[in-house]
């Protein structure tokens, strides 16, 4: 990057944070709570536009290169939720960090809409790194990783095979390929389960063939859908995703019905070894139906690696409640400071 495009960029990320913080009197995640403190950027992915709340910490300098972080948010979700409260709490620590929508979410590009691609996903977050790598006030070989839930997935994955990143670490890691195949806690997934999946995802790519439109489903189901059989794992989804405590309009509680094809394809712990000597940090709830993709990730690290399990907390719980994620935050910021 030249000095002149240096100096540009700089100076449009000082000028830009007084305004973004006069949003700072939001009170809900909808209202752009987690948003409050951040610029609005944007940067190519191949030939997508992606969209993204950058975040610097308090007393920035400009003079300084800081280290940065990367933070990537579940399936069906975007950047002003967890992943935007996450990327704010550790930027207060510190750190340049960047939430940003995938591609075919929020305010990204991508077609068709709700689509979730693990290699897509996968590149958005190469994309990520590679934009904030050429930011002046980032030290390039200072950056990290972090994701939560199907984003914690697609960042270890990612970070197997690309050097850049410095540092990973996971909040509640959702394995979405073992969670096609096999299910979790409470809600398994038998081979016919399987099957039926896939025969429906086939009728469904035939009809798209014949000319049909894209059909998406409903993601989480609506409360007048539930019996006494929901699984609680639903029901919390639910009060996060389709109540004020973290609704959003971008989210749309949408996903393309061939989606969980791709899904049943994917492995994104397979070669966990690779992180390594990398540092790997994983965060996970003692009543999470998810803590056993945490686990397997574990073991399949090699050293350095952490597991660390917060007592009483389900999946949920550490997307927002503060009794859980200040413990994360803290745990997430001691690591990624000793090792950026």
């Amino acid at each position: 990057m030249s000095p002149l495009k240096r100096s540009a960029v700089s100076a449009a990320i000082l000028l830009s944070l007084s305004a973004v913080t006069c949003g700072a009197s939001a009170t809900s995640v909808a209202e752009g709570e987690n948003a409050a403190g951040a610029m609005k950027v944007s940067f190519n992915n191949r030939a997508i536009v992606m969209a993204g709340n950058l975040y610097t910490p308090p007393n920035y300098d400009r003079s300084k290169r800081y280290p940065a972080i990367v933070v990537t948010h579940p399936w069906g979700g975007v950047k002003e939720q967890t992943a935007g409260l996450y990327a704010q709490k550790l930027a207060e620590k510190g750190f340049v960090t960047l939430a940003f929508d995938a591609s075919h979410y929020g305010e990204s590009g991508g077609e068709p809409r709700d689509l979730e691609n693990p290699s897509d996903r996968v590149q958005d977050i190469r994309s990520a790194i590679g934009y904030l790598s050429n930011l002046p006030q980032v030290d390039a070989n200072r950056i990290g990783a972090l994701g939560i839930c199907a984003g914690g997935g697609y960042t270890l994955d990612e970070a197997q095979t690309d050097l850049r990143v410095k540092a990973v670490a996971g909040v509640v890691s959702y394995d979405i390929g073992a969670a096609t195949r096999e299910g979790i806690e409470g809600m398994p997934v038998s081979r016919q389960d399987r099957l039926n999946i896939l025969a429906n995802v086939d009728r469904q790519l035939n009809k798209e063939a014949a000319g049909e439109t894209v059909l998406v489903e409903q993601l989480i189901p609506g409360r007048e859908k539930w019996t006494d059989q929901t699984p609680g794992f639903f029901r919390e989804a639910y009060d996060y995703y389709l109540t004020p405590r973290g609704a959003h309009p971008g989210a749309r509680n949408q996903y393309v019905v061939t989606s969980p094809g791709l899904h049943m394809a994917y492995f994104p712990f397979s070669q966990m070894e690779a992180i390594s000597p990398r540092p790997l940090l994983l965060i996970a709830g003692g009543k999470a139906e998810t803590l056993k993709f945490s686990q397997d990730a574990f073991e399949k690290a090699k050293q350095p690696k952490e597991l660390m399990v917060i007592p009483g907390a389900s999946h949920f719980d550490l997307y927002d409640k503060p009794q859980y994620v200040t413990p994360a935050v803290a745990k997430l910021a001691d690591f990624f400071g000793k090792n950026l």
